[in-house]
């Protein structure tokens, strides 16, 4: 059975390609025209010493444990979506065409899911095993529909809640850029109170603490970046997951249920 989507898929990477290709097509030759730095001076502005100063101070280690603790827990939640969507082709409802749920087949069926499931906890199941468990007593589709909905903001509620500590490390890494920041400025200024230092040793000592400024500045904003898209990337796989397993709900449970007050009212 196919995993339900919410959407048809935007190509994102597709489009990204070509956005590099449309950009990258444009701005080389108008860099190449403008006479922009040749690749001998880039490599010898870009020393190993400047790179080592660039990715390796105190600060930058600091980001880098960061972002790496950010990655893993990540890392798991992604692996934990598709783990979550191998309930969608365990046949935990029927899908036959015409298929009708009565409400003397609720308890059965939620006894068939936490078999399948061998009480696993997935998401789709458990919204179908409560949704049952409601019309096994009310015998009502209104209420078991409520109870799909309740229990969706429920899990979507605790997946944005979960996502606390990835958010505090995402906050932490520019801030601890700052920090070196501060400190480069603090040491460049601190020079000026030096009295026994000659110009050129005064120039070069206060560029140097300039550079730990904007070096930390630099590696905590673009480790930022890539962070925070691939928070966004998770966040938007369990959105899509919890959205899914309602459209599954709504096709293969709500939309099956007999209603036996509605089927009177109806004849009346």
């Amino acid at each position: 059975m196919s995993i339900p989507a919410s959407h048809r898929p935007a190509r994102e990477w597709l489009l990204l390609v070509l956005a590099l290709l449309i950009v990258g097509g444009t701005t080389i030759p108008l860099w190449q025209m403008s006479g922009g730095e040749s690749r001998a001076d880039l490599l010898a502005k870009w020393t190993p010493d400047r790179l080592a100063k660039l990715f390796l101070g105190p600060e930058q280690v600091a980001c880098y444990v960061c972002a790496v603790w950010a990655l893993l827990i990540l890392q798991s939640r992604y692996r934990e979506v598709w783990r979550q969507r191998q309930a969608f082709g365990l046949e935990l409802l029927p899908t036959e065409e015409g298929a009708r749920i009565l409400p003397e087949d609720a308890r059965p069926l939620a006894r068939k899911v936490e078999h399948l499931t061998a009480r696993r906890p997935f998401i789709l199941a458990n919204m179908i095993r409560l949704g049952l468990g409601k019309y096994a007593i009310s015998k009502a589709a209104p209420d078991v529909a409520e109870v799909v909905r309740n229990q969706a903001d429920v899990e979507a509620s605790r997946l944005v809640s979960t996502m606390g500590t990835v958010h505090y490390l995402a906050w932490a890494i520019p801030a601890i850029g700052f920090v070196g920041t501060v400190r480069g400025l603090a040491g460049a200024f601190g020079m000026a109170g030096v009295t026994d230092l000659d110009m050129t040793t005064f120039t070069r000592q206060a560029t140097d603490q300039l550079k730990i400024a904007f070096d930390c500045t630099l590696v905590a904003l673009l480790l930022s970046l890539v962070l925070m898209y691939l928070i966004h990337t998770v966040q938007r796989a369990e959105e899509t997951l919890v959205v899914d397993a309602q459209e599954y709900c709504q096709e293969h449970l709500l939309l099956r249920l007999y209603d036996p007050q509605a089927e009177h009212e109806a004849a009346v």
